[in-house]
């Protein structure tokens, strides 16, 4: 969250200066700005300045290999919040059946047949407390991964038009 928040944040006379500086002829200044700039679509753009008098397939080409790698820079943490996601309710759901497991063997181990309240309870506990861990944990993580996953989609349709723009 505290990248993605970082990588969003662009000043909004940012892309406009770099226009004035290439259409004045200062592509130094225009790649010092570029990196003075700490963000995705800076770096982007400057190493596309970089490529400067190149064929344009040469300056696409790299400025889609940095942003590749800015966006797996983004996506650092993801897959572990969504293992964390969906492991979290599965290792509740593993404790729920040790639990029930447990009812079953105090149910067995009684040889009058009869059920004690207090036999059942304390697999029953361990049941139910790890089913709520789990879920405590897991629904948090799964929604926090999907609102990443959606704050990342978002940037990289910013990063692709503003290099689109630049490409222009």
């Amino acid at each position: 969250w505290v990248a993605i928040r970082k990588a969003e944040k662009l000043d909004k006379n940012f892309l406009k200066d770099i226009n004035d500086y290439i259409q004045d002829g200062k592509i130094k200044s225009a790649i010092a700005l570029c990196n003075k700039t700490d963000s995705p679509v800076a770096r982007m753009l400057e190493k596309g300045l970089q490529r400067t008098g190149k064929p344009l397939s040469d300056i696409q080409a790299a400025i889609e290999n940095v942003g590749t790698v800015e966006v797996a820079r983004l996506e650092k943490g993801l897959p572990t919040l969504a293992t964390i996601s969906g492991g979290a309710p599965m290792i509740g759901f593993l404790g729920t059946v040790m639990g029930m497991v447990q009812v079953f063997i105090d149910m067995s181990a009684n040889p009058s047949g009869g059920i004690e309240i207090q036999q059942l309870s304390a697999g029953m506990y361990v049941a139910m407390v790890t089913t709520v861990g789990g879920l405590i944990v897991g629904i948090p993580a799964y929604f926090a991964h999907n609102y990443l996953v959606a704050r990342i989609e978002k940037l990289i349709f910013r990063m692709e038009a503003t290099t689109i723009a630049f490409m222009d």
